[in-house]
């Protein structure tokens, strides 16, 4: 005769469908809160500019020189946000009593930093020899800059300067925001 067959082990049976369950999830619900993770800026809202507190109104002369002054923004990387992290630099020339006029410091036609000559009244590039004047406008009709200096959105509230900060593309005679 043969042996008779053995019933099935019912604990067995429970403990191997609770491993495969347990199992099954865990492989699927990892994988997942990961993606999640990993394209978690992705899914945020981009970071758009705003205003910047640039300076305060009585720190420029009444006379009308422009003064340079540094560009500190919040500066967003992915999982990361790191305060008032230097951006740039403007210059700002006090226009009237509340008004200001705000300039890039970045040479339109190459991008090299341009400076502010006082014995000139005037900006000076020295990279191509790019003149401007005053206003920001092409001093020199043989200036190789495509454009004057790009002027930047500015307010004054509360006796304090705020700009919008923004790079435009060089070497192009349309000031184009990048």
């Amino acid at each position: 005769m043969t042996e008779p067959e053995k019933a099935p082990d019912r604990r067995n049976f429970v403990t191997k469908a609770a491993a495969v369950v347990i199992g099954g999830l865990i492989s699927v619900v990892a994988p997942v809160a990961g993606l999640f993770t990993t394209l978690d800026p992705l899914r945020r809202k981009s970071d758009t500019r705003g205003m910047v507190r640039v300076a305060t109104l009585s720190s420029l002369p009444d006379s009308g020189e422009p003064r340079k002054f540094p560009v500190l923004d919040t500066l967003v990387d992915a999982w990361n946000r790191t305060e008032n992290v230097p951006v740039g630099s403007v210059y700002i020339q006090k226009t009237g009593d509340d008004s200001v006029r705000v300039l890039h410091t970045v040479c339109p036609h190459l991008g090299c930093s341009v400076g502010y000559q006082a014995a000139a009244k005037g900006y000076f590039c020295p990279c191509h020899k790019s003149a401007f004047a005053l206003d920001g406008s092409i001093a020199d009709p043989k200036s190789p800059s495509p454009r004057g200096m790009d002027e930047l959105e500015a307010v004054v509230r509360d006796g304090e300067v705020w700009v919008k900060y923004q790079n435009f593309r060089k070497g192009s005679p349309e000031k184009v925001a990048v």
